[in-house]
């Protein structure tokens, strides 16, 4: 099991999602996830010397694990830019692209950051930490209505209204700054048998807020649908519903809505076709070494 920059990050479904782009030693290839650098680095170590890997990050922290190599190009920037950024560096057209959208275990694991709620931290959620809005910032400035909003759309919390009622009836006390302060507040809002879980998707509800996580994926896949070449590959790995349900939409339908076109003779107008008509998922060996992979779906296509 391959670990970088120490314990950054563990890459999930390493082999499988680097085998689904079908590098030739001569690809133009983008990693719009860089993180700890693993399926960076297994890319640049299945190109030749004519080949080149592009990989983004907008997470400063990111920056300690670049790779030293003349075939590898770092793009600080949020991965909804792609477009702009393959012509800046004059690329017009790309053989693959992976995706992983997984949160880095650096970040759940880093106590300052308040991405987890095993810790009693600031809460940020920010990627980026040199702009944008807070978790905290949100929690303690939007209206009820947009709480409960987010907290249904992006967490699928039933009890999404209760939710909401109880922070902006506790802000009104005093402002909330902290993931304790947030636990205290959600404490009895959640079955005990289903509390972890609960508040799991509270979290995860508050950090795609933060980050703007699906406005930035659907642009992203609609920027490397135009980029790739015919023939060029796909490959993502989602973590929830939400984001598995874009990605799966765009491979199907070529938009992130699902809204399938068709042609004369009724067949789907796509621009891309599935290579895995299932999705593949962590073997039992990788669970047992990485249980953060238990919810990884890969999914690959093809552009037509």
């Amino acid at each position: 099991m391959i670990k970088t920059a120490e314990t950054y990050h563990v890459p999930v479904l390493l082999a499988e999602s680097v085998d689904g782009l079908a590098i030739q030693p001569d690809s133009i290839l983008v990693d719009v996830t860089f993180g700890g650098g693993g399926h960076s680095r297994e890319i640049l170590r299945r190109l030749g010397e004519k080949g080149h890997l592009y990989s983004f990050d907008q997470d400063a922290d990111a920056e300690q694990n670049i790779v030293d190599d003349d075939r590898f190009t770092f793009i600080r920037s949020n991965f909804r830019y792609l477009k702009n950024w393959m012509r800046y560096y004059e690329v017009e057209g790309i053989d693959g692209l992976l995706a992983d959208l997984g949160v880095s275990s650096h970040h759940f694991d880093d106590e300052t950051r308040g991405f987890s709620f095993r810790f009693d931290a600031p809460l940020d959620m920010r990627m980026n930490k040199r702009a944008g809005m807070t978790a905290a910032d949100i929690l303690n400035n939007y209206t009820e209505e947009q709480l409960a909003d987010i907290f249904y759309l992006y967490g699928e919390l039933k009890n999404a209204r209760k939710v909401a009622s109880v922070i902006v009836k506790a802000r009104q006390e005093t402002s909330i700054q902290t993931t304790g302060q947030l636990l205290e507040l959600t404490d009895k809002l959640f079955p005990r048998e289903r509390e972890k879980k609960e508040v799991t998707k509270l979290f995860q509800a508050l950090r795609i807020e933060v980050n703007h996580e699906m406005d930035a994926l659907r642009e992203m896949l609609s920027g490397a649908c135009q980029l790739l070449k015919p023939g060029g590959r796909l490959s993502v790995i989602t973590y929830h519903s939400l984001e598995d349900r874009i990605v799966k939409n765009v491979m199907r339908a070529g938009n992130a809505e699902g809204k399938v076109e068709q042609d004369f003779f009724g067949r789907v107008k796509s621009p891309l076709h599935l290579i895995n008509n299932r999705v593949i998922t962590a073997s039992e060996e990788e669970l047992e070494a990485n249980p953060r992979s238990r919810s990884a779906k890969l999914r690959i296509a093809e552009k037509v």
